[in-house]
């Protein structure tokens, strides 16, 4: 997937749950300042510092105003890859910031969202000091989901934890269990458009298969506090969609090779009308009793007989 897909996609989860993401990634906010009463998402591209400078392009700025007329200015950026992060471009993005918006507390947050294990961290902090003097000192919140467990998110309230669960980490033994406690907890805080929205999320991310899907559906299923979901992807038509067309395709590919089994045994274009239009409409169950019967078979009359 793209870089800015994936940008734009994780900055959706932030769009459309700001205050959860907040609560979920820098609750000291809500406990210093007390009651949020405005969101605002700036978007503006930082000033360039020389007209040669390429573009600077924020992530995701977020200005929260809170009961006791502080401001809250959060960026957050997100990196797949953390070979392009750059701490020196993210202060440059914090300093414009904190320029245009001198009266808000800036907190820069990176999110890392691989899934691969690190075994060289990124710089945490930059320091420039001497003789005693601390001229610089820069550091930002830090955040690799594959660092969290994703167990210890089960009985988060939010919905932002459950959209990004399947991204942290778990062992594989336990991810038909993670994937239904993401899609349980979406459905239960989220609104149904959103939950629609972000079950396709959490797919993409976990990169479900279809098997897997519906192993999932199985398992919620046998779940009684899942019973309501169950129902609800059922109606959505996210299980029988995929299972049908994953038959559908299987048996369409079946009746290609059963043909050109039969064109190699009997000669090329073998079948007449009304033969194709058999193979066309047979039932797996059809093409398994030919499939043995082209082995012995003397023409392609006794392929096909009825008995």
């Amino acid at each position: 997937m793209p870089q800015e897909s994936h940008d734009h996609n994780f900055k959706n989860v932030f769009l459309d749950f700001p205050r959860e993401a907040l609560e979920l990634l820098y609750p000291q906010a809500l406990e210093q300042y007390g009651e949020l009463q405005e969101i605002t998402f700036v978007r503006q591209e930082p000033r360039k510092h020389h007209l040669s400078d390429s573009a600077l392009a924020l992530d995701m700025p977020i200005l929260f105003r809170f009961a006791r007329g502080s401001l809250l200015l959060w960026l957050v950026e997100f990196q797949e890859d953390k070979e392009k992060f750059s701490i020196y471009k993210l202060l440059r993005y914090t300093t414009d910031l904190m320029e245009a918006h001198p009266d808000a507390v800036v907190v820069p947050t990176v999110l890392f969202t691989d899934r691969k294990a690190w075994r060289k961290d990124v710089p945490r902090q930059l320091e420039s000091s001497f003789a005693g003097t601390n001229f610089l000192h820069f550091e930002y919140v830090h955040l690799k989901l594959f660092a969290l467990h994703a167990k210890d998110y089960y009985n988060v309230n939010n919905p932002v934890a459950k959209i990004l669960m399947p991204k942290m980490q778990y062992p594989p033994s336990e991810r038909l269990e993670v994937l239904r406690h993401a899609y349980l907890g979406l459905y239960q805080l989220a609104s149904r458009a959103k939950f629609e929205k972000y079950v396709d999320f959490i797919d993409v991310y976990a990169e479900v298969q279809p098997e897997e899907q519906k192993a999932l559906y199985d398992d919620i299923i046998e779940h009684k506090e899942t019973a309501m979901l169950a129902q609800y992807i059922k109606d959505l038509g996210r299980v029988e969609g995929r299972v049908e067309g994953e038959v559908a395709g299987e048996v369409k590919g079946r009746q290609a090779i059963l043909q050109r089994q039969l064109n190699k045994r009997f000669g090329q274009n073998i079948l007449d009308f009304h033969l194709q239009e058999r193979l066309r409409k047979a039932t797996p169950e059809q093409l398994d009793l030919w499939a043995e019967r082209i082995l012995d078979a003397k023409n392609v009359d006794e392929v096909f007989k009825d008995n």
